[in-house]
């Protein structure tokens, strides 16, 4: 057997994948802190503190681009980084959209998209404006 550890070989079976109880030990970390490969001869890979971006719903990012791609035929690319008095607006249009969504509106009319996608699209307008408010306050 290959232990899922150290990726060496071990000649006996002990009940276990891997070669010896500190090796097992190793592999105890939590999710974030190792990542084995698959690969002969190559041990786990530390990803401790980095971002799992791959826990990501892939419908998140999409909904967010279907979103931007309408706003961007609708308007011009990246326009909603211009619009005046952008976080008390963005505030409102979020709660409009999600309120919508939980009156049991599915749709919004002009855009035939999802509320909810309108709702994280904002959500990700004001997590723009947030991190920009906080970047000119430290500098």
């Amino acid at each position: 057997m290959i232990c899922l550890n150290c990726r060496q070989e071990f000649p006996f079976t002990n009940g276990s994948d891997y070669c010896s109880v500190s090796c097992e030990d190793a592999m105890a970390l939590e999710c974030s802190e190792a990542v084995v490969n698959d690969e002969p001869n190559i041990g786990p890979k530390f990803d401790s503190g980095k971002l799992r971006y791959d826990l990501v719903p892939t419908i998140a990012t999409k909904a967010l681009a279907e979103v931007l791609t309408f706003g961007c035929d609708k308007y011009a690319a990246n326009s909603w980084q211009d619009v005046p008095d952008a976080e008390r607006r963005y505030t409102a249009a979020l709660m409009r959209h999600f309120e919508a969504y939980r009156s049991g509106e599915h749709l919004d009319s002009e855009s035939k998209l999802s509320h909810l996608k309108h709702s994280i699209t904002n959500l990700a307008f004001l997590l723009h404006f947030e991190q920009e408010r906080i970047n000119k306050e430290t500098t």
